[in-house]
């Protein structure tokens, strides 16, 4: 029987290739690779992501092409997993080839989302945050928290970390490995002492509900704000407060509105799309005293960075799969059921 051998790279592919090559060179390598595609970001045929929600919480799909490669992401959310054992995200992708239709690479994606959410929040701060920050505040300690600490120490350099997550068992978690990992770390109290003296903010809970786990009192002059865990209706994590005296940015704003932490706002509520920060058509922060607001929902174009960076550079042991039927005579599709019929 035919067929059209597509590259595959599972989860103890991936987790090999990264304890290889290490999680902070890897996010280093995307953060170059993701402001080099937010440079061309008109090259995309881009669309919000196409969500179906449940009462326990949402599955979606992540297209996006630049005409010569083309990527999608499928991803859930569910917010009441981790009690039964599983993990709240997971996630796979598919690279294609435009020109011929054909997939050329399929992979894990719950351990390369965390690393390419991680490098974009730190990308986004490279230009949002005070060049002086040295202080990360993390307001939920779950799966993402390291990699966001990893992330953020090497880009931006910040090595002193304050945590606070409602989960004790998810602090004790995040304080082991990060101590491991040579950070200095306070575990705060609540999450007003956890951004004490804090520079930068990362947001990170899970539960699908229009939370506020900071409120406004709590941000004060010159912080940046990386809200990443409001990330569809009925999700977000912030005051509203906060976003009416902020500078706002966004990854794509037609996805933002709906799933961001500016649903809440009116539909011409200013922000700006962060890739046009990074061309310098339009300012970032203006004034050490500006609070800045990162409102990251993640997008499909992070995710075709992160695919055609496997794509190009993997270096680890993967596998094949035969998933296109590729008859010799590509009209006749009925002679892979014969010529199965005659193998037996």
């Amino acid at each position: 029987m035919s067929g059209a051998m597509v590259r595959m790279i599972d989860v103890p592919a991936m987790a090999a290739w990264i304890a290889e090559h290490g999680v902070e060179t890897l996010i280093e390598r995307l953060v170059s690779r993701l402001r080099d595609d937010f440079l061309r970001w008109e090259d995309f045929d881009k669309t919000a992501r196409v969500a179906s929600h449940s009462e326990r919480g949402v599955i979606e799909l992540m297209p996006v092409s630049d005409g010569r490669r083309y990527t999608f992401k499928y991803v859930n959310g569910h917010p009441d997993n981790p009690r039964a054992g599983l993990q709240t995200v997971t996630a796979f992708g598919v690279l294609a080839d435009v020109a011929t239709g054909y997939p050329v690479l399929i992979a894990e994606m719950t351990l390369l989302t965390a690393l390419r959410t991680a490098a974009t929040s730190a990308l986004a701060a490279s230009v949002l945050a005070r060049p002086d920050s040295r202080v990360l505040a993390l307001i939920g300690t779950g799966s993402q928290a390291e990699f966001q600490a990893l992330a953020f120490r090497r880009v931006l350099g910040i090595e002193r970390l304050r945590v606070w997550d409602t989960d004790p068992a998810a602090m004790d978690k995040f304080e082991r490995n990060a101590r491991a990992l040579g950070f200095d770390v306070v575990r705060a109290g609540s999450a007003a002492e956890a951004v004490a003296g804090a520079d930068i903010v990362t947001t990170c809970t899970a539960d699908k509900a229009l939370a506020t786990v900071l409120t406004d009192d709590l941000v004060t002059a010159g912080m940046h704000l990386n809200a990443i865990g409001g990330d569809c209706p009925g999700k977000t994590e912030l005051d509203p407060a906060i976003l009416r005296r902020a500078a706002v940015f966004a990854e794509y704003l037609p996805q933002s509105r709906i799933e961001g932490e500016i649903q809440h706002l009116e539909d011409d509520f200013p922000a700006v799309e962060l890739w046009q920060v990074l061309s310098a058509s339009a300012p970032g922060r203006t004034a050490p005293e500006q609070v800045t607001v990162f409102d990251s929902v993640g997008f499909a174009v992070e995710d075709f960075s992160a695919l055609c960076l496997l794509a190009d550079e993997f270096d680890g042991a993967e596998a094949t799969v035969d998933l296109v039927a590729d008859p010799r005579d590509p009209k006749d599709l009925f002679s892979l059921i014969a010529a199965a019929g005659t193998e037996r």
